[in-house]
């Protein structure tokens, strides 16, 4: 349209407000730095725990059944599981629809909630 009712940058899909589909590299090192980050975190409070003859049952249990990040597929590191999406992978980062039910209202969020913070390293069995 041409005019007053012309429509903006963001209204026109331009790329102001898209983020792409795939992970830059400066992005991939990052997840990465935060992946090693967390395994060193948790073998120093192990080894903390060790030394006073103690233990913790989340720390055992993230020993047992989490990854290294050194042990982890590129598939497992930058992707999540997501029964919704076609071949059931999406990129950390990508953007979808998720429904939410808040207060009898319902709330759109475009990207994955707390990717920095919630553990991504276990998928289901096959996938």
């Amino acid at each position: 349209m041409f005019g007053a009712f012309r429509q903006s940058n963001p209204l026109s899909g331009g790329l102001l407000w898209k983020i792409p589909w795939r992970l830059s590299r400066f992005q991939k090192a990052r997840q990465r730095k935060r992946l090693r980050a967390v395994d060193a975190v948790v073998s120093v409070v192990d080894k903390a725990l060790a030394k006073q003859g103690l233990s913790a049952k989340a720390v055992e249990f993230w020993k047992k059944e989490m990854p290294y990040e050194q042990e982890m597929l590129p598939k497992d590191k930058y992707t999540i599981f997501d029964r919704k999406e076609k071949k059931y992978r999406k990129t950390i980062r990508s953007r979808f629809e998720m429904v939410t039910y808040l207060v009898r209202k319902i709330d759109y969020s475009t990207e994955l909630p707390k990717w920095t913070r919630v553990s991504q390293r276990i998928n289901p069995p096959g996938y």
